[in-house]
C-alpha cells in the first residue's frame, strides 16, 4: 500500500480527503464494442476477455509484442524497459499524451523516455498491453487488479478502471485485499467499489480485523481505523435490533397460531360436548357447570356464535363479527379429519366449496393450515383432534 499511496501522491492531485459522491448504478453496455453475437455479462458485452474482435486484438497484440518502430521507453521498478508508440500511448490516455508532449517540448530525442513507478513491471506491461488492444489476460488480471485499477485513475483510462471494479466485485474481492482496494477506491474516486468494499469489510470485520492489510492501515491511517470501527459498531447495534424485531415477530406469530389453535379446539368442544349455555341439542346444558379448560376462550366463541345464529348480516362480509366466523368454520373445515360425522355446522359444506376456490386463496389457506399444526407440534399439543369423536356419557 506504501508503494501505491507514493505512486498516486506523484502522479495526480486528487487525495483522500477529497468527499466521494453516491454510488451510481453498474455501467450500462459498452456501445463501442458491443457486436451482434456477442455475449451479455455483468451488463457489458464482451467476447472472451475483451471487447475487440479477436483477430484486431491479435494484430494490437503482435504490434506491442514485437516493438516494430516504437519511439517511447517506458522505464519501471528495478531498471525495466518496455517499449511502445507515442501515437497509441497518446491517444488512449490524455495524461501519457501530456507526458509525451511535455518530453518532447524539452527537446529529447525518439525514443522518448517516460518512468511509471510505484508498481509491478509485469502490471505496467499488463497496462501497456490494454491500451493497444482493450484485453487483458485473466491470470495478469487476478494479480494485478488493484495496480492496474491505480493506473487506470491515474492516466485516465476508464474503460480499464471499470473492468478492474466489475473483476473486483464479482470475485476478485477476497478477505485479504479488501482493506487495500477499500483505500484505493478513496483515492481513485471509486464510490461503487468504496461502498462494496466498506460494506464487506464491516460484515467480516473480524476476519478483516486479523490481516496485513488492515494492520498497515492502522499504522498508515488510524483516522480511517477510527471510522471504520465505528461503521463496525454501528453496523452490530442495527443487526441486534433487527434480530430483536425478527425475534419478536416470531412470538407474535407464534401466539396468534397458538390462539388459532386454542380456537379451533374450543369450537369442536362446544359443538361436540356443549359449554354452558351452548352446545348439541341432544345435551342437557348447565349455566353453572364446572368450567371448562379454554376459559375465555370458550366465553368469546359463545358469544360469536350466539351473534352469528342471529345477525341479519350473516353473508360472508356483510358483518365483520359473522366473517370471522366464516374464518374460523373454514379453517375448521381444512383442519376436520371427518367431514362427513363432524357435527361442527357447515363443515362439510364448506369442504365442497373448498375446492372450488381459487388456487390463489387455496395456496393462503395451506400455508396457515401448515403453521397451525406445525405450531401444535412445538407447543405439545395434540394434533388436531377430530369433532366427530362420541362424547362421554
Amino acid at each position: 500500500m506504501g508503494k501505491m499511496e507514493e505512486f498516486i501522491t506523484k502522479q495526480t492531485c486528487q487525495g483522500a480527503n477529497k468527499v466521494f459522491p453516491a454510488p451510481p448504478p453498474l455501467p450500462g453496455p459498452a456501445t463501442n464494442c458491443r457486436r451482434k453475437g456477442s455475449l451479455m455479462k455483468n451488463g457489458s458485452a464482451i467476447r472472451g476477455n475483451n471487447c475487440a474482435a479477436t483477430a484486431t486484438r491479435a494484430l494490437w497484440d503482435r504490434l506491442f509484442d514485437g516493438g516494430y518502430k516504437t519511439d517511447v521507453i517506458i522505464k519501471t521498478d528495478n531498471g525495466g524497459i518496455i517499449c511502445a508508440h507515442s501515437n497509441i500511448l497518446g491517444m488512449a490516455s490524455p495524461v501519457l499524451r501530456g507526458m509525451l508532449k511535455q518530453a518532447k517540448g524539452f527537446g529529447h530525442r525518439r525514443p522518448i523516455s517516460i518512468h511509471i513507478h510505484g508498481v509491478p513491471q509485469d502490471a505496467v506491461r499488463a497496462f501497456i498491453r490494454f491500451l493497444y488492444s482493450s484485453s487483458y489476460e485473466k491470470e495478469e488480471m487476478k494479480e494485478f487488479v488493484l495496480p492496474l485499477l491505480v493506473m487506470s485513475h491515474t492516466y485516465v483510462v476508464p474503460q480499464l478502471k471499470r473492468v478492474c471494479e466489475q473483476q473486483l466485485e464479482h470475485g476478485l474481492l477476497t478477505i485479504e485485499n479488501v482493506v487495500d482496494a477499500f483505500q484505493l477506491s478513496l483515492l481513485c474516486d471509486a464510490p461503487r467499489l468504496t461502498l462494496i468494499t466498506h460494506r464487506m469489510i464491516v460484515m467480516t470485520c473480524k476476519a478483516v480485523r486479523e490481516t496485513e492489510g488492515w494492520k498497515a492501515m492502522k499504522k498508515s491511517n488510524p483516522a480511517l481505523e477510527k471510522e471504520l470501527l465505528e461503521s463496525m459498531m454501528d453496523e452490530e447495534h442495527e443487526r441486534d435490533i433487527m434480530m430483536q424485531k425478527e425475534k419478536n415477530r416470531k412470538s407474535n406469530e407464534q401466539r396468534i397460531y397458538l390462539q388459532l389453535c386454542e380456537a379451533m379446539e374450543a369450537l369442536v368442544h362446544i359443538f361436540r360436548d356443549g359449554c354452558r349455555t351452548i352446545g348439541p341439542h341432544d345435551k342437557d346444558l348447565k349455566e353453572h357447570q364446572t368450567p371448562c379448560d379454554y376459559g375465555d376462550c370458550c366465553k368469546g366463541l359463545e358469544l360469536l356464535v350466539r351473534h352469528f345464529a342471529s345477525c341479519k348480516l350473516r353473508v360472508p362480509g356483510g358483518c365483520i363479527h359473522c366473517k370471522r366466523m366464516w374464518q374460523l368454520l373454514e379453517l375448521h373445515s381444512r383442519l376436520c379429519i371427518d367431514s362427513n360425522s363432524c357435527r361442527v355446522p357447515l363443515c362439510r359444506n364448506l369442504k365442497e366449496k373448498i375446492r372450488k376456490q381459487s388456487k390463489k386463496d387455496e395456496i393462503k389457506w395451506k400455508i396457515l393450515v401448515k403453521r397451525i399444526l406445525r405450531t401444535k407440534r412445538i407447543g405439545g399439543a395434540p394434533i388436531f383432534v377430530s369433532s366427530n369423536s362420541n362424547s362421554s356419557p
